[in-house]
């Protein structure tokens, strides 16, 4: 999750850029990740990778990397989306007091763009908690595989799954949870940004 936001901000960032050679490489980069399926993303990384490279990353690094370089691409259209919210006259009121661009961003738009970015990124990293099954594939000793292993050997899969089934459950609801109250806050504190700036009027 972090290393996919931290790539997915640097996406984001070049997605907006005026100039094509940023703006073109992360678009294709975007579309390209975004337009497969994440299981072909992490055989990619697990047996391609080592084709290149010269040596196997193993199945761990395998995922991790897969996951960032795939999530990086959804996380990225959320940073676009929600800095393309901020209205444009906080860019040009940073320019005017001679702030470059990337302290404006650092300083001015980002802190801002968050605060509309937090519930697509929380059920973002709801969905990515549930990808985590897909790493089985590969042999990774991931959750759901680890009850796979164990019911064969206790040949008890109804309990087992079941309890796999109420531990991703659980965790996905408390996601979904936080998403739908920080909506409501962030609602609630436009409505009262909103009333803070309306003009007042004159007594007839």
């Amino acid at each position: 999750m972090v290393g996919g936001l931290l790539l997915g901000i640097i996406l984001g960032l070049a997605r907006l850029s005026s100039r094509k050679w940023i703006f073109v490489p992360a678009t294709l980069y975007v579309n390209l990740f975004r337009s497969l399926p994440l299981l072909l993303v992490i055989f990619w990384f697990y047996f391609l990778a080592p084709l290149i490279i010269g040596r196997p990353l193993g199945d761990f690094l395998s995922v991790i990397i897969a996951f960032i370089a795939f999530e990086a691409a959804y996380f990225a259209e959320i940073v676009r989306g929600g800095i393309q919210s901020i209205p444009r006259g906080q860019l040009e009121a940073g320019y005017s007091l001679g702030l470059r661009y990337h302290r404006i961003m650092l300083h001015i738009v980002l802190p801002q763009a968050l605060r509309n970015m937090i519930p697509p990124l929380v059920t973002q990293c709801v969905i990515i908690f549930q990808d985590t099954s897909l790493a089985y594939v590969i042999g990774l000793k991931e959750f759901l595989r680890r009850v796979s292993i164990t019911d064969l050997r206790e040949f008890r899969s109804v309990e087992l799954y079941l309890f796999a089934a109420l531990v991703y459950l659980a965790i996905c609801s408390l996601g979904a949870t936080l998403s739908s109250r920080l909506e409501r806050r962030k609602s609630i504190h436009s409505e009262r940004y909103g009333k803070a700036i309306l003009p007042v009027e004159a007594p007839c």
